[in-house]
């Protein structure tokens, strides 16, 4: 019986190794003498770390939450939004920050914040907001700049 449940054991710790498997149809690999990164599209946005100069954001392939995207209006304006999906706190990073204003709009499109950029980095509140998807929309005094699809989860 003990040689029956070892090889069991070994059965479930074969499977499981060889379960970590993502099947993408679409990534790329990027090497350098620094390191390397690999990415599949479809991997959700759970973490970004930052040293000034370079961003990193971690995530894994969960099919429960939709990545809803950005449309973008103005291609010279950068900016990003992060963490999407988000619980408490968003993050919305831009260096051309001055008078650039933000909206925050539930689902049904009632306007919830207006606001402007304080900063390269404006921290939107989000906590008091019940779970599920939301607009964040940026503009400057001539044009809409972007709009940011967001999730909103517990």
């Amino acid at each position: 019986m003990k040689k029956y449940a070892i090889g069991f054991i070994s059965l479930l710790f074969t499977i499981s190794v060889h379960s970590q498997e993502v099947i993408s149809s679409q990534g790329e690999t990027y090497t350098n003498s620094n390191g390397s990164i690999d990415f599949t599209l479809g991997e959700v946005v759970i973490n970004t770390g930052t040293d000034g100069n370079n961003d990193l954001t971690q995530g894994f392939h969960q099919t429960k939450w939709n990545f809803l995207g950005v449309e973008d209006f103005a291609l010279d304006y950068e900016a990003t939004v992060f963490p999407n999906p988000t619980a408490e706190i968003l993050i919305v990073k831009s260096r051309v920050f001055q008078n650039v204003t933000y909206e925050l709009y539930d689902a049904q499109g009632k306007l919830l914040i207006q606001a402007k950029l304080s900063a390269e980095q404006t921290p939107i509140q989000m906590g008091q907001f019940a779970p599920g998807g939301y607009s964040l929309n940026l503009s400057n005094e001539k044009q809409l700049l972007k709009i940011f699809k967001l999730i909103k989860s517990y």
